[in-house]
């Protein structure tokens, strides 16, 4: 469970409730990982200025900014993973959640190796694959729709040149796209191609992800023509792509 930097990976928990607080970092630090502790907005911008956060934890339902308002102000500058904790009432929040970029949710009262489980899920999508199997070729370049996939760069730019902010999991699931353009891609072969399948992964996340993808690239999100849905099925990139390579 160490990261990049060979040291334990860091969970910054963000909730009101001091009991659930102390639960989860106990429970956390007697799993190897290090753990710090916020209670509101204020605590938890301080925290992540003061350290490398690797996932966070984040209660919905934080008095003043709730969870929801702090996840979007997240999302807009970092893709480090999001977990939202929530009520068990709290549908139209959680899927609001997963709409605006969290990772994945946890409904409370929870069992502990449940949040390990998930919290792990998360983790493993954000590391890259081992440096023995090439996840894409380098010199790979996409066209389409006055689009450009730089593969080698990770960066997706506009006609005009002006570059298109991706988080890693929305390149990742773009780049899996692209490549296998016309051919109709079930939820869980998306899960294999982005990272790999983990059991405690769920449709919801994929789903989460294309929605977040085609606010970024469709005219309109609404009624997307580059990334499809096939009812039941999974989706399908249709848009005619042009690869180039170096």
């Amino acid at each position: 469970m160490a990261n990049a930097r060979d040291e334990p990976e860091l969970v910054l928990v963000v909730d009101d409730d001091a009991r659930i607080r102390q639960m989860l970092s106990r429970y956390f630090e007697g799993e190897g990982y290090r753990v710090t502790l916020a209670g509101d907005g204020r605590e938890m911008r301080n925290k992540l200025e003061k350290a490398h956060v690797d996932i966070v934890l984040l209660d919905l339902g934080l008095p003043g900014e709730d969870g929801l308002s702090l996840a979007r102000e997240l999302r807009a500058h970092s893709d480090i993973p999001i977990i939202m904790l929530t009520g068990r009432d709290d549908v139209v929040d959680r899927v609001v959640g997963l709409e605006i970029g969290a990772d994945d949710y946890v409904t409370k009262p929870f069992h502990l190796r449940e949040v390990l489980a998930r919290v792990r899920s998360a983790l493993r999508r954000r590391r890259p694959p081992p440096a023995s199997v090439p996840e894409v070729q380098t010199s790979e370049t996409f066209c389409f729709e006055g689009l450009r996939l730089d593969v080698a760069c990770r960066r997706l730019t506009s006609k005009d040149g002006g570059e298109i902010a991706l988080t890693t999991a929305e390149f990742d699931m773009l780049c899996t796209l692209v490549r296998h353009a016309g051919r109709v891609l079930k939820r869980d072969v998306l899960m294999d191609l982005t990272r790999g399948r983990s059991l405690e992964a769920y449709d919801r996340v994929i789903d989460a992800q294309i929605a977040r993808l085609r606010r970024k690239i469709e005219r309109d999100p609404r009624r997307p023509e580059l990334i499809k849905s096939v009812r039941g099925v999974g989706y399908v990139f249709s848009a005619r792509t042009v690869k180039q390579d170096a």
